[in-house]
């Protein structure tokens, strides 16, 4: 009778741990990436940033990307000014430099991201 409750606890305990990610190794290097569109709030601009950002996920040496939009807040603390932020994870600093100089990045930079984002600011995180 008890049997079956505190086994389905115990199921659930060890499934919400096995959603936590472990600690990045030492010397992976997160790169963030925040900006702000000429026009803001423009779908179609923020819509083309975040395709160029799927197409970059082939360039070798990404670990992780993901992007995604300002939660609005009311917290004093939370700048949600942004239109687009991305967040990639690269093995080590060269790893990153090497990502960089890729010509396909390089691309996109020149050909989506200048024309379209008024502020750019970068993030470069090492553990």
């Amino acid at each position: 009778m008890f049997l079956k409750p505190i086994l389905a606890l115990s199921v659930l305990a060890l499934a919400s741990c096995a959603t936590i990610a472990p600690p990045a190794p030492k010397g992976t290097v997160d790169h963030v990436v925040v900006l702000w569109l000429k026009r803001p709030g423009n779908a179609g601009d923020r819509k083309a940033v975040m395709q160029a950002a799927d197409e970059l996920r082939s360039i070798p040496g990404i670990r992780f990307l993901d992007y995604g939009t300002a939660l609005p807040s009311n917290r004093p603390v939370v700048d949600d000014s942004f239109d687009v932020a991305f967040v990639m994870r690269f093995d080590s600093a060269a790893a990153l430099e090497a990502y960089e100089k890729n010509p396909a990045h390089v691309k996109k930079i020149e050909t989506v991201l200048k024309p379209l984002a008024g502020k750019i600011l970068v993030y470069d995180v090492t553990r």
